[in-house]
């Protein structure tokens, strides 16, 4: 089991570091090519920093282990939330801007909503998936469009970042291929390395799906929120966490099941499908404030991360059999 647990380190360093070079390279590509930059910023906020956990789920998927796939996404979106924004409000506290109350939050809890009803026969089909990728591309040209008559401050803010970035073309494609190598093949150790551990401690992949692996893909969502945080960009902070969990129910999802349908294991729907779209609703209700402008303070943090490490603590301790 020591090879499997440096391979899970390894591959999650990998991962992340894979994960970032990729995204430089394509957006700095993409910039080469022409593509706007609404369109690079679209990119960035959503695939970019949902590519670990598509590559994962989608290598997941392929190699018959569904616990790890689905316990991947969901385990993300409940890190994002509690783990991520608890500890980024503690460094400092995220300022809520109206539009993320008006429109982005009740986006996510409609969809976070829908993948729970989706679950509820038990299955995952081709078609459940495919309805997840369309759901994705339409929200995405709305967004699109939107942004044309009016620019969002997140994707004009990481917009104007890219712009501040300068990297030729040849450069760019070199990033974008080894990005790319390294986020496949290190995602492949992590998976191989996450099921050995499983099997031998005894506990289901799903476990370690919503804990080791859905902790260590969404570490750039971390990173990247706190130090937003810190330099006062709040749109980043909250729109990372907010955009990723779109990504991670509708691209993530979706692809893993159009690549393989699924049974989907009970304790999914008897409690994390109860866990994430409880925590989706307390984060609504947390960036509500007095005149559009909420607030997400140190003891919100503090709350959200007593949920986080409670959840992993229930986790944990009820995956292993009573002796």
């Amino acid at each position: 089991m020591l090879y499997a647990i440096i391979a899970v380190i390894i591959g999650l360093v990998l991962l992340v570091w894979s994960a970032d070079r990729f995204i430089d390279g394509s957006a700095a590509t993409a910039r080469h090519f022409g593509m706007s930059p609404l369109l690079i910023g679209m990119v960035i906020v959503g695939f970019g920093t949902s590519a670990p956990e598509i590559v994962v789920s989608v290598m997941s998927a392929l190699d018959g282990s569904p616990g790890i796939a689905l316990g991947n996404a969901y385990g993300s979106n409940i890190a994002n939330i509690a783990l991520i924004l608890g500890i980024t409000a503690l460094i400092s506290p995220i300022l809520v801007q109206p539009q993320i109350v008006k429109k982005e939050m009740p986006v996510l809890l409609g969809i976070t909503a829908l993948s729970a009803l989706l679950l509820l026969d038990g299955r995952l089909s081709v078609w459940n998936g495919a309805a997840l990728l369309v759901i994705l591309v339409v929200y995405m040209a709305r967004t699109v469009l939107q942004n044309l008559k009016g620019a969002d401050n997140l994707i004009e803010d990481i917009s104007v970042e890219l712009e501040n970035t300068q990297m030729s073309l040849r450069r760019g494609l070199f990033w974008l291929a080894l990005g790319l190598l390294v986020l496949v093949l290190s995602s492949r150790l992590l998976v191989w390395g996450a099921v050995t551990v499983a099997q031998s401690l005894g506990v289901s992949d799903l476990v370690i799906g919503l804990t080791v692996v859905a902790i260590g893909t969404s570490l750039p969502e971390l990173a990247s929120s706190v130090v937003a945080a810190r330099k006062g960009e709040h749109d980043i902070a909250l729109g990372n966490v907010v955009g990723s969990n779109l990504f991670n129910t509708l691209a993530v999802v979706g692809l893993a099941a159009m690549i393989s349908p699924m049974d989907v294991a009970p304790e999914i729907l008897n409690r994390d499908m109860v866990v994430m779209p409880a925590l989706t609703v307390l984060l609504f209700v947390f960036c509500l404030g007095k005149g559009g402008f909420g607030k997400i303070g140190r003891a919100k943090g503090l709350v959200l991360l007593a949920a986080y490490i409670a959840y992993t603590v229930y986790l944990v301790m009820g995956s292993f059999p009573a002796s």
